[in-house]
């Protein structure tokens, strides 16, 4: 296998850290088919961990560490490559996620990414629709998890409107029900509340844009469950089955007693944040009947790492859409990018670990380092880097779109703004290999490029070029000056060194 070629797995395994329960998958890949192997899940409640002043509170970090900890003992035969760990709402809201997320992936023992809530939305949507039997229809998907709940249309495997909202199971029985009590006011404030969240997608998601609706994860799935077994529903959720829990829960009147409902203590315990979300959808949306589906995020999150391993990376399509959308130069990127690559593969020769990632981040950096240009020509690298960490971009995580607008932001200019943000190899040779490759296609053209060798050797970089091309190229020669001086500011030694022909 090449050294930095994508292999490919018999068993995957995904890791769901959602707002209410953490969630493990792990299958068998047979003929580009998954199979469930075994599933392990734990009601962390990350969501109710949440101080005011939005921090993850001690107890519910332990909670979750020894949780992982358990995880990643099933998960140590387990090649890093195979193993995927995304997070949601409450990581995505907690201003001291980055300092839990360091603690978790030692206890995890494989990276976690935090994903944007579109990007959630599309994950749950492929979970979901892999499931279901081919058809034509457009389908409606609603999830409603602990701090979100997403509401996606599609069809077949395809997404085509992706919306998540800042309203879950747990935050909202926090919010109305701090309590436990069950009052008619109190419900009353969640269903409005949820009403107005869903305001501004009435017009995009009502039921003459869908045939079909289907409701994952534990919040429909629990509702559903309640219905049957009451005789409430004759299968899934309907409106009028919803009514009759509504008056059962004011009955009940308090979240202790939820239990002679039949189901798990934990999922009772959230009940009525998760009804008066999904009771505003059915109203709102004039959903008659919603079924369900027992897959969701951990099985999209399987579907998507299959892909990625067998030619069909959804990111590629999303940088591809991009260089479309920004209207990019395209045989110019991909000259940089060829040369990009090749610069790391010599760069990264003698460092330890597998590159793999590095230099497929930085192949989508090339291809999109110029969308700053449909913008302004000054300060497009500056605009470029905006536009890759803030834009929807489905397939990337977060820390993926913060990775890719550093690399754009570091291609051009001084390299001051970059202090502290380049400090080991893996960071600073993908940004020296971008540099200069934009820096030797600086004239957009197919001119011969130098015969050269390029190595590392800890913070010392050795370019050896050619006197004759050197000679034939002074402008190329005099910035190449000029990057070695931009680099002794973070501490890289860059030195130009012409040699004898070698023909």
């Amino acid at each position: 296998m090449p050294r930095n070629a994508m292999p490919s797995y018999s068993t995957l395994a995904a890791i769901d850290l959602g707002s209410n329960s953490f969630h493990l998958e792990i299958a068998r890949v047979i003929n580009e088919q998954i199979f469930p192997l075994d599933t392990l899940r734990e009601p962390i409640r990350l969501a109710s961990g949440l101080t005011p002043e939005k921090l993850l509170d001690e107890t519910t970090q332990q909670r979750a560490l020894e949780c992982l900890t358990r995880f990643g003992e099933r998960l140590r035969q387990l090649p890093r490559g195979a193993v995927r760990a995304v997070g949601t709402n409450a990581l995505r809201v907690a201003k001291n996620s980055h300092e839990f997320l360091q603690r978790a992936e030692a206890a995890l023992g494989f990276p976690i990414e935090v994903v944007a809530g579109r990007e959630e939305a599309r994950l749950i949507y492929l979970g979901v629709a892999n499931s279901l039997p081919p058809s034509s229809e457009r389908r409606l998907v609603i999830d409603i998890g602990g701090g979100s709940t997403e509401l996606i249309i599609g069809s077949g495997t395809q997404p085509e409107k992706l919306e998540s909202l800042y309203m879950g199971c747990v935050s909202y029985t926090l919010r109305f029900f701090p309590d436990g009590k069950i009052t008619r006011k109190s419900l009353e404030a969640a269903e409005l509340a949820a009403r107005n969240e869903l305001q501004g997608l009435i017009a995009e998601f009502s039921s003459e844009y869908w045939q079909d609706a289907i409701g994952s994860s534990g919040t429909a799935r629990t509702l559903a469950g309640i219905l049957e077994r009451n005789n409430w529903s004759d299968g899934g959720i309907t409106q009028s089955g919803l009514l009759s829990l509504r008056n059962h829960l004011l009955k009940i009147g308090n979240t202790s007693q939820l239990d002679k409902l039949g189901f798990r203590a934990d999922r009772m315990q959230v009940l009525p944040g998760g009804f008066a979300i999904m009771n505003a959808i059915m109203t709102e949306l004039d959903i008659p009947r919603l079924s369900t589906s027992r897959f969701a995020l951990r099985d999209g999150i399987l579907h998507d790492l299959l892909g990625r391993y067998h030619d069909n990376d959804v990111r590629d399509v999303t940088v591809n859409n991009f260089m479309r959308r920004y209207q990019v130069d395209a045989a110019h990127a991909h000259r940089v990018e060829a040369l990009a690559e090749t610069l790391l593969d010599a760069l990264s020769a003698e460092q330890p670990g597998d590159w793999a990632a590095q230099q497929q981040m930085l192949c989508w950096a090339a291809r999109l380092h110029e969308i700053g240009l449909s913008i302004a020509h000054s300060g497009h690298h500056k605009h470029a880097a905006y536009i890759l960490g803030n834009a929807d971009m489905p397939g990337f995580s977060n820390d993926e779109q913060e990775s890719l607008a550093r690399m754009v932001l570091a291609h051009r200019g001084s390299l001051k703004k970059m202090q502290g943000q380049l400090k080991s190899p893996e960071l600073w040779l993908p940004a020296l290999s971008l540099r200069l490759a934009a820096l030797f296609y600086r004239s957009r053209n197919e001119q011969s490029i130098a015969d050269f060798l390029v190595r590392a050797n800890g913070s010392q970089v050795e370019l050896q070029i050619e006197k004759d091309w050197l000679k034939h190229h002074p402008l190329t020669q005099a910035a190449l000056e000029d990057e070695a001086g931009e680099w002794r500011q973070l501490g890289i030694q860059l030195k130009v060194r012409a040699i004898e022909n070698r023909r």
